[in-house]
């Protein structure tokens, strides 16, 4: 990790009560458990951005009738050449 900043912040009681029996049971420090919070909490809005942005771009722009005809006609030849098929 890179340079490091001290910040302030204000809690609820019964938050930050959470994250300090959180934190003890998992033996970190209030820094480290805060920080493993943030990261995960920042990949997840991430990959749920990314998947918005996947199913807004379906949406706008679907397959045709004739594209999911031609894959169902490729996916069965390829199936029908398995040798359990």
């Amino acid at each position: 990790m890179g340079k490091s900043a001290k910040v302030a912040i204000s809690l609820p009681e019964d938050v930050l009560e959470a994250v300090e029996r959180e934190r003890k049971a998992k033996g970190e420090s209030r820094s480290k458990f805060l920080q493993r919070a943030i990261v995960r909490h920042l990949k997840q809005e991430r990959e749920s951005s990314a998947v918005e942005d996947y199913i807004r771009g379906y949406q706008e722009t679907p397959e045709s009738h004739e594209e999911v005809e031609a894959i169902h006609r490729l996916g069965s030849a390829i199936l029908g050449e398995e040798p359990w098929a």
